[in-house]
């Protein structure tokens, strides 16, 4: 069965913003139903006009771009939370793929009700936009630690970043938290290349910065893993979610 979104398990999670129960309804009647898929299932393809938004509600995937000539570009990655579409609900067409990387559960919206969800609903479509907004900051951010930091930096500002996502959701229990990327999908999202992104996790392990081993990441001391990333330690801002 669906999950109503007044029992949403997304609420209970530190990272998120409180939303009032005539929210919920507000978010109820937008929703037009649930997804269920697979590890590796497209979501949506690059150029694609799909009738359908997503939020994540369990399990993680990916964002890219593909290039002419293959090579894949890693945008970021999805966590629950996580608004999937907002590109071809507003300009018609997807400019970046999603894929799945674990199964998922995905709340699904009819992207025919955007403008009216905008219009009679300004708070939540200002949560959208501050959704859009941040998305631009991240992008900002990851642009500025791929062109001026370092192999060692960068690996470290990532895995510093997905940790602090898992603890906002709950994911991190004893220092640890899963992580069932691969090594490739880091490598392509930091312009690294696989054996470089290898040795770089070698040095973190070495030093006791963060171990990632069969799908889980440990981290002993945030802090100075953020150190090492030439970042400066901050809270995740909360964040709505639809």
């Amino acid at each position: 069965m669906a999950t109503q979104c007044e029992a949403c398990p997304l609420h209970r999670a530190e990272l998120f913003t409180p939303v009032s129960t005539e929210d919920r309804k507000v978010t109820q009647r937008f929703k037009s139903g649930e997804l269920q898929i697979d590890p590796g299932t497209p979501i949506l393809m690059e150029g694609s006009n799909a009738p359908q938004l997503y939020t994540a509600l369990r399990g993680m995937g990916l964002r890219y771009t593909t290039l002419p000539n293959g090579q894949r570009q890693v945008i970021n990655f999805i966590f629950p939370g996580d608004f999937i579409g907002l590109q071809a609900g507003v300009m018609n067409e997807m400019k970046h793929s999603v894929e799945a990387t674990t199964a998922m559960t995905l709340c699904v919206f009819d992207r025919n009700e955007l403008f009216n969800f905008f219009q009679n609903h300004p708070d939540r479509a200002f949560d959208i936009t501050w959704l859009a907004a941040e998305e631009e900051h991240f992008l900002g951010a990851s642009l500025a630690t791929v062109g001026q930091r370092t192999a060692y930096e960068a690996v470290a500002w990532a895995l510093s970043k997905v940790y602090q996502r898992g603890a906002g959701l709950g994911l991190v229990n004893k220092n640890r938290m899963p992580l069932p990327y691969k090594q490739q999908d880091f490598a392509d999202a930091l312009g690294l290349s696989l054996v470089h992104t290898n040795k770089t996790l070698a040095k973190l392990r070495e030093r006791q910065l963060a171990t990632w081993v069969d799908g889980v990441l440990h981290i002993p001391d945030l802090e100075k893993l953020i150190v090492a990333a030439a970042d400066v330690p901050e809270p995740l801002a909360p964040r709505p979610f639809i």
